[in-house]
């Protein structure tokens, strides 16, 4: 071999030599880093020994402490946390000997307002149920509620006659009843008298067979002036009260005597009407009924009265009529009232309101068996500019 041929072999061992040293470097540098990593788990392993005697100690029911829970606040005795999926600012209280945790100090502020607000929300309140008042115990009167009267012509017409009288204190008052055959009542006039009050009366009625009978035959009524009423003197503006029962119905050119009454009146007086309602059902029985049928309703519900008197039933002894008339004359409707029927308030002849009933079907709604006589209380404006409509 020759020289440049040795050299070159000794130059490549070297480097051979020299690559496996490198490479055992290594391995030792590794080794002895494993070799430190498990001197350092030692202690962990040695530390973490004597915390497995309390939690066996705590099964066994025997007192121990816990180690403190990794992330536990400082100088926390507990060792617990407030779990991380509660809401900010929630306070758990653990058991123990009376200890609250909470997040730092604005989840403890929180905690100490969370009672005041509680505090502050009412209570809902609780209704009691209304008591049940006792039958015969006294109930406070409702304000809104009409005061009740006796649906009678009596107590209705006697009520508003006393009212204007006591407000005429000193003043005589004076009275027309027209019709005064087939007037009921007298109004209150003798407790008004016996109050002391100043009333005059005056009696007209229209000249009938029947009224002549009753006129005969009831001596309260002597002084009557009866006659054609669409010619009896009548002076205007003589009267405070005129009371019109059950005539219209019985009287031919029943407009124009009204517009003589309604002349006698001063203004602010009364009109009291009393009339059979032409669009009833009674209405109709009593203007198509033979004479004895209608001689037994009024023996029924008259005992001892002459009567019956003519059925003429003009179209202003109805709601309509005289409410058209009230309209044109610029009277104030001030109260209305209906008896018979199913209003009741009079005797009814055995099977009456069931024919009212009948007829009333039988019409289609033309004539109604809801009543059978009509009471308005109108009174004359003081001025006739001085109405409000």
């Amino acid at each position: 071999m020759s020289a440049d041929g040795l050299a070159g072999s000794g130059t490549t061992g070297g480097d051979a030599e020299a690559a496996r040293g490198r490479r055992g470097q290594r391995t030792g540098a590794v080794r002895g880093s494993a070799a430190d990593a498990s001197a350092h788990k030692a202690p962990a392993r040695e530390a973490s020994a004597p915390d497995a005697a309390p939690k066996e100690a705590s099964a066994r029911g025997a007192p121990s402490r816990e180690a403190p829970a990794r992330g536990a606040a400082p100088g926390d005795p507990t060792g617990q946390r407030v779990p991380a999926g509660g809401p900010a600012g929630e306070v758990l209280a653990v058991p123990g000997p009376n200890v609250t945790l909470v997040g730092n100090q604005a989840d403890r502020q929180r905690a100490a307002a969370t009672p005041a607000r509680a505090a502050a929300v009412p209570e809902p309140q609780r209704q009691e149920p209304a008591l049940a008042t006792a039958p015969g115990a006294a109930t406070a009167p409702v304000a809104d509620s009409p005061p009740a009267h006796d649906p009678s012509d009596a107590d209705l017409f006697a009520r508003y006659t006393r009212d204007y009288v006591s407000g005429r204190e000193g003043q005589q008052i004076t009275v027309l009843q027209a019709g005064c055959t087939t007037a009921d009542g007298d109004l209150g006039i003798g407790t008004l008298r016996a109050a002391g009050a100043d009333v005059a009366v005056s009696l007209i009625d229209d000249d009938q067979p029947a009224t002549r009978v009753a006129l005969s035959t009831d001596g309260s009524m002597a002084g009557c002036v009866h006659g054609d009423l669409r010619t009896l003197p009548l002076p205007p503006r003589s009267h405070d009260i005129v009371l019109c029962a059950l005539l219209l119905q019985r009287i031919r050119n029943a407009e124009l005597v009204l517009d003589r009454l309604v002349a006698t009146i001063r203004p602010g007086g009364l009109l009291l009407l009393r009339f059979s309602d032409r669009d009833s059902a009674a209405g109709f029985l009593d203007r198509v009924l033979p004479a004895a049928a209608r001689r037994a309703v009024w023996r029924k519900r008259r005992p001892g009265q002459p009567g019956p008197y003519e059925a003429v039933y003009e179209r202003l002894s109805s709601a309509r009529g005289v409410q058209a008339y009230a309209l044109m004359r610029e009277l104030v409707i001030a109260e209305r009232r209906a008896l018979g029927g199913l209003a009741g308030g009079m005797a009814e002849p055995y099977g009456f309101l069931a024919g009212q009933k009948l007829i009333a079907r039988l019409s289609r709604g033309r004539l109604t068996a809801a009543h059978e006589e009509l009471l308005y209380v109108l009174r004359k404006p003081e001025d006739r500019f001085a109405r409000v409509l």
